[in-house]
């Protein structure tokens, strides 16, 4: 699968050992940055993780950042991705069987790398269920405000 990830400077080192795991796992992984832990703001990073999940340049993303909440409102501006933010392997699964979620989002100071790796394990195995759920999604990408 092609995964992109991308992180702000707090979830650096979750970001680098994910990303080496991924690719162990046989996937194919676009680090999408940042590259040292020098401060960024996690919006230019969430925008560009959604950019390539939006245009299919990747299938999912990894969206990584202290706490988790910023770096995944700033992906789930795209209203082409689904970003949701987990912190153990259930909700992992139920945001892609019932939310058909292209994102996951964790925070590095709440999320250890162990619970990290669950958490994408499941969310990277489960499929959409579809049916009743699919409406729900394409109200999701086109809202009625």
């Amino acid at each position: 699968m092609r995964i992109a990830i991308a992180s702000d400077h707090a979830a650096i080192d979750l970001k680098a050992e994910l990303r080496d795991w991924l690719i162990e796992q046989g996937h194919e992984v676009a680090d999408l940055g940042p590259e040292t832990t020098d401060s960024v703001d996690y919006p230019d990073f969430g925008y560009r993780l959604a950019g390539v999940v939006a245009d299919g340049t990747a299938e999912r993303g990894v969206a990584l950042c202290g706490s988790g909440i910023g770096i995944s409102i700033s992906v789930n501006r795209n209203p082409a991705v689904r970003c949701a933010l987990v912190s153990e392997p259930l909700s992992a699964s139920l945001a892609r069987e019932h939310n058909d979620a292209n994102c996951i989002a964790m925070g590095a100071r709440l999320t250890g790398s162990d619970m990290a790796k669950a958490c994408l394990t499941a969310f990277l195995e489960t499929d959409f269920a579809g049916g009743r759920h699919q409406r729900r999604v394409d109200k999701l990408s086109n809202p009625e405000f």
